[in-house]
């Protein structure tokens, strides 16, 4: 939704636009330019190496093989068909795995509901936290997910490619729209896990707990719906990181981006062959974005000047630390508590991030803003 209100500005600012990295250097400047390049190619790397862990261990617990080979498979493949058809390609196959997916989600959701309540189910869901605890929760996913997704070049390279502003428009709505109901419905489906009394797992996984007690013909669906998710999002982002390196020299070929993104797929490959879990840092990276994103998004203002956003920037990275170092006492404290050292997400530095990165970047404005040209 914020990428529906802000992109068709966005856009009219820079119509020949390729990257968030060239608004950043338009409205900002060199500096802040470098650290959005930064922080998208640290929040993609992240997203693809979590992307593929996940479909080798979804592999390897519904098809009882070495989900390693799945990582391998999906990144080939999906490095095959963008690096040969590039953002047409990605686009082309958007169209039939949302289409996909949609259908077999349907069709899971349909055959789990259908089967019978063990007559002795006593309810699995574990204790719940208190309100307090769940909402800050809810808000710390929120904020990191709507900062990070700010960060995603594969976004912004279907922001310049819509047809028109309304096409952008009504296509960030109905994308919107569709994956709210596709988690609304995941959503719904794990409650019914609880309810049923079946082992979540640890981590708790209810989704799949209910497909282990489905036929067992449901588990072919749902290794397909997994792939086709997972190859949908690989895809997108590794078009979004060729496109972020082909934009940052005057010399740079589309070739040598796609080689580029090849070579960096390496080491993702190799942490996701592994299996390690990447939450720190995911969560660590979608901290910094949380940093940098309001001073992004203020300019569209056209009165925010460079040295504002730069402030805004510093004054997030130190909001982050504050909310720590002040409940301990130590600076080095506040810096690992900002680090999530027990994967676990808490507001307090995100909201320390927003709040201060906001107020530096607007008084910095009030205070001198940035000149009217004629």
């Amino acid at each position: 939704m914020v990428l529906a209100a802000s992109a068709a500005t966005v856009r009219r600012l820079l119509p020949e636009g390729r990257s968030l990295t060239d608004y950043a250097g338009l409205r900002f400047g060199p500096v802040f330019r470098t650290w959005t390049l930064l922080l998208s190619l640290l929040y993609m790397l992240c997203f693809v190496t979590a992307e593929l862990t996940a479909v080798g261990a979804i592999v390897g617990l519904l098809g009882g093989g070495d989900g390693r080979w799945a990582v391998a498979a999906v990144a080939a493949v999906t490095l095959a068909y963008t690096t040969w058809g590039g953002l047409r390609a990605s686009l082309a196959t958007d169209r039939w795995q949302g289409a996909l997916l949609l259908a077999l989600l349907a069709l899971v959701s349909v055959v789990v509901w259908q089967q019978p309540v063990p007559a002795a189910a006593t309810p699995s869901a574990p204790a719940a936290a208190p309100l307090p605890v769940g909402l800050s929760v809810a808000a710390t996913l929120i904020i990191a997910v709507t900062a990070a997704n700010l960060f995603h070049q594969g976004y912004w390279q279907r922001v310049w490619a819509a047809q028109s502003p309304h096409a952008l428009r009504r296509g960030a709505w109905l994308g919107a729209i569709t994956t709210g109901l596709a988690i609304a419905v995941v959503g719904a489906l794990g409650m019914l896990a609880a309810q049923r009394g079946l082992p979540l797992g640890t981590p708790p996984v209810p989704f799949f707990a209910l497909v282990q007690q489905a036929p067992a013909w449901l588990a072919w669906p749902v290794l397909l719906l997994a792939v086709a998710l997972v190859a949908s999002s690989v895809d997108t982002l590794q078009n979004g990181i060729a496109a972020l390196l082909v934009t940052q020299r005057h010399d740079a070929t589309l070739a040598g981006a796609r080689w580029a993104t090849v070579l960096l797929m390496v080491p993702v490959v190799a942490v996701a062959w592994e299996g390690l879990s990447v939450l720190r840092l995911f969560l660590i990276a979608d901290l910094l974005c949380a940093t940098a994103v309001v001073p992004l998004l203020l300019g569209l203002w056209p009165r925010v000047p460079p040295q504002a956003a730069l402030a805004g920037g510093a004054a997030g990275l130190l909001g982050a630390v504050l909310p720590g170092a002040w409940s301990s006492g130590s600076l080095w404290d506040g810096v690992r508590a900002a680090t999530f050292p027990a994967n676990v997400p808490t507001l307090e530095p995100f909201a320390g991030a927003l709040i201060a990165s906001a107020l530096v970047s607007a008084l910095w404005t009030v205070w001198r803003p940035a000149r009217r040209t004629a």
